[in-house]
């Protein structure tokens, strides 16, 4: 019982940080109809001695709608794998008969949590998607809004928590690239600078194979709320029919 209070305890401080089960910058990546993807993170915190695994499936509905489920799961010292719960994503994306000059999109987040890793049981994350292509460079931002529906934080608001990726790409197959995450506190009233969350990520992606890609990257923290060392993995493979028109990319990238 003692175990579990303890890992409760870690959970909730992290949970205001960086979500430890999907470390990730999304970006501007619609799916046609009948093409999908699967998503293996594999993540390492410090300020919890835990590997959180999280397994995604995304299916196109449309081509500039997909949908996403997530199961949850952690190795816990002492207790083995452990279920954490569920999440569900749908996605929008800006359809390139807008004529945009920036990629966009929007993905709501429902997350479904056990109390044991999460006090906050019920939670919705509204993330906006901003994208650009500059030559080899690759510039997003995502800017958001999360709150708690069910648990001790439920009366707390909204907070607010930026990220955003630089990618350059080498060579077709490799794209270094520099992350960052935050947690600034509720919307309308920041935490002091020391309280909030403010990590950086240097890694790649790899492109393994015509439909396989490894994203991997080591975050660092720079305030004493922000975990130490954070390992990011994330294995993302590519199926479908209609796989090709996925690769070639469904809405033009700006």
């Amino acid at each position: 019982m003692r175990s579990g209070r303890c890992l409760l305890l870690c959970v909730g401080v992290l949970a205001c940080a960086q979500d430890p089960f999907e470390i990730q910058v999304f970006e501007y990546q619609p799916l046609p109809r009948g093409a999908y993807t699967y998503e293996a993170h594999i993540n390492y915190a410090s300020l919890q001695e835990q590997l959180h695994f999280s397994s995604e499936l995304t299916a196109g509905l449309a081509n500039q709608w997909r949908a996403g489920l997530v199961l949850l799961t952690a190795y816990v010292p002492g207790q083995g794998m452990e279920y954490a719960g569920v999440r569900i994503l749908p996605h929008f994306y800006a359809p390139p008969s807008w004529n945009l000059p920036l990629n966009l999109g929007f993905v709501a987040e429902f997350s479904f949590e056990r109390p044991m890793f999460n006090e906050n049981t019920r939670e919705v994350e509204l993330r906006g998607i901003v994208e650009k292509h500059i030559g080899r460079l690759q510039l997003d931002g995502n800017l958001v809004f999360g709150r708690a529906l069910r648990g001790p934080g439920a009366r707390e608001g909204w907070e607010l928590e930026p990220s955003g990726r630089i990618g350059w790409q080498a060579s077709p197959n490799l794209t270094p690239s520099l992350e960052y995450y935050s947690s600034l506190g509720k919307f309308d009233q920041f935490l002091p600078v020391q309280r909030q969350i403010h990590l950086l990520l240097p890694g790649a992606d790899w492109k393994m194979h015509d439909r396989l890609t490894w994203s991997f990257g080591v975050g660092l923290g720079a305030t004493d709320a922000s975990s130490r060392i954070i390992l990011k993995s994330r294995f993302e493979f590519e199926f479908g029919r209609n796989h090709d028109a996925t690769a070639a990319g469904v809405g033009k990238r700006h």
